[in-house]
């Protein structure tokens, strides 16, 4: 499960089938796995609002959640995809830490990141 909030710029775009990477915001600030949507948005029925431990209303039902051997940092990721810092949208969003929970990104932005969850870290 995954909460959605109200305000949520992109939450209406989500549907089943869609692809997430899961994220932790500051203080770690890295991604830790990735799942696909079972469901789009929607208001927790009575046993999903109690199995749900956060305080959103709302949100969707993750399936195939993997859970990555190696954390990937957002700075690593925002590298990858953006290597001459000239993407202003990336530039401001990893300058503020995403505020957002759900960011739209494009398949090669996704690949990216997953693709660093199985790289060795630089030494």
């Amino acid at each position: 499960m995954w909460g959605v909030g109200r305000n949520e710029r992109h939450r209406d775009a989500l549907g089943p089938g869609d692809l997430a990477l899961i994220f932790l915001a500051a203080p770690e600030e890295e991604f830790i796995g990735c799942a696909e949507l079972a469901t789009a948005v929607h208001e927790w029925t009575p046993s999903e609002a109690t199995a749900y431990p956060g305080n959103s209303q709302a949100g969707v039902l993750l399936a195939r959640v993997s859970e990555w051997a190696l954390t990937v940092p957002m700075d690593s990721v925002v590298q990858r995809i953006d290597p001459t810092g000239s993407n202003p949208l990336v530039q401001e969003n990893a300058a503020v830490g995403f505020r957002m929970g759900v960011v739209l990104i494009s398949a090669k932005e996704y690949e990216s990141a997953r693709d660093l969850s199985r790289e060795a870290p630089a030494s």
